[in-house]
C-alpha cells in the first residue's frame, strides 16, 4: 500500500479512524467532503459524493474508494432521498476510473433475527433505513457480478470508541453520566444483550477487505467479540473506576411522541428495535478468511472510558 492513493468518502468518526491507520500504512490518502473537510495527514477534496462526474474526478488515480460517508439526518425520508445517488456515483466512478470499492455498511438490511447475524444471513430489513441500505448494496453487488467494478460491503453493528461523539449509543452520552455516577438515558432495554464494534476494528476490517485477493461481490462483518448489554457494561465501569452510574430505557411511547416534532428522534424511535430485542453479530468468517480480530473487549471499553474521563 505504500505510495498508494486511497480515497475514503466521509470524514466522520470511521473515515477519520480509516484515514489514520491508511495513512500509518504509507498510503497518500484524499478525503472527500462535501466542504472540504481537513484530515489530518490528508489531501482534502470538495466535492459532492453523489455527483458522478465530481465523484469521478476527485478518485483520479486512486487505487480504493472507501465509502464511510451518511446522511446528516437519522430520518428514512433523508436515507431515501440521500442514499441511491451516492450509490450510483460510486459505480460510475469506479466503473469509469477501476477503482475497488469498499463501503463501510450496517447490520440493518438483515431486521430482527432470533439467532446471530452472519455474512449469509437473509436479508429482511425491518424499516425503510434497512431497505435502503440493502438496496444500496444490491446495485453495487450487481455491479460486481457483471464485471463493471469490484465492491464489497463491510457492516458493523454500533460503533464505539475514544471520544466518540455523540452519536454513538455506545458514546459521549453513555459514558459521561455513568461515570460521573449518574443515569444515562439509553435506546430500548438495557439488559438485552448488543453487539458492539470497535472503531479501530472497523478500520482494520475495511483495509483487510481491501487487500482481498479473493472474489469481490460479497459482504464481510467486523469481527466484534462477545454480546453485551447496557446494564453489563454500566457495571464494569463502576467496578473500575469506583462510579455508581446506571442505564434507564427511554419508554418506547415517549421516543415516538418526542419523533413527531424532531426527525432525529423519529429516526431513532424507528430504529430502536435493535434494542428491544438481541442483536448480534457473527464474523467468525471474515475472521478466518480475512485474519482480522477483536480487539480485546476491556481493552477497549477501558480505552474508551479512559478517554472520556480525560474530557473531564
Amino acid at each position: 500500500m505504500t505510495g498508494e492513493t486511497q480515497l475514503v468518502v466521509g470524514a466522520g468518526e470511521i473515515g477519520r479512524h480509516l484515514v489514520e491507520r491508511l495513512i500509518d500504512r504509507g498510503a497518500d490518502v484524499r478525503v472527500v467532503t462535501r466542504h472540504g473537510t481537513a484530515v489530518p495527514g490528508a489531501e482534502a477534496v470538495a466535492a459532492d459524493a453523489s455527483d458522478a462526474a465530481a465523484l469521478t474526478a476527485a478518485v483520479d488515480g486512486a487505487h480504493t474508494i472507501y465509502v464511510c460517508t451518511g446522511p446528516s439526518t437519522y430520518t428514512t425520508e433523508e436515507w431515501e432521498r440521500a442514499w441511491p445517488p451516492v450509490f450510483r456515483a460510486v459505480i460510475a466512478a469506479a466503473r469509469e476510473t477501476r477503482a475497488r470499492v469498499v463501503v463501510q455498511g450496517n447490520l440493518y438490511p438483515y431486521g430482527r433475527s432470533d439467532a446471530a447475524m452472519t455474512e449469509h444471513s437473509p436479508e429482511q430489513p425491518e424499516t425503510g433505513k434497512g431497505r435502503v441500505r440493502r438496496d444500496g448494496w444490491a446495485a453495487l453487488k450487481a455491479a460486481t457480478d457483471a464485471a463493471e467494478v469490484r465492491a464489497v460491503e463491510v457492516r458493523a453493528s454500533d460503533y464505539f470508541g475514544p471520544h466518540v461523539g455523540g452519536s454513538s449509543h455506545l458514546g459521549r452520552r453513555f459514558f459521561q453520566p455513568v461515570l460521573a455516577s449518574h443515569t444515562a438515558q439509553v435506546v430500548g432495554d438495557p439488559t438485552v444483550p448488543h453487539s458492539w464494534s470497535y472503531v479501530d476494528d472497523m478500520a482494520s476490517t475495511l483495509i483487510a477487505a481491501a487487500d482481498w485477493h479473493g472474489p469481490w461481490g460479497r459482504v464481510w462483518h467486523v469481527p466484534s467479540g462477545a454480546p453485551h448489554s447496557l446494564d453489563e457494561i454500566t457495571a464494569t465501569l463502576n467496578e473500575w473506576f469506583g462510579s455508581h452510574g446506571h442505564a434507564r430505557g427511554v419508554p418506547q411511547w415517549v421516543l415516538q411522541a418526542a419523533g413527531l416534532v424532531r426527525p432525529q428522534l423519529r429516526g431513532i424511535a424507528e430504529e430502536s428495535w435493535q434494542f428491544r430485542h438481541p442483536f448480534i453479530i457473527d464474523a467468525s468468517e471474515t475472521e478466518r478468511m480475512l485474519g482480522v480480530h477483536a480487539t480485546p473487549w476491556e481493552d477497549a471499553l477501558r480505552a474508551t472510558a479512559e478517554s472520556y474521563l480525560a474530557e473531564r
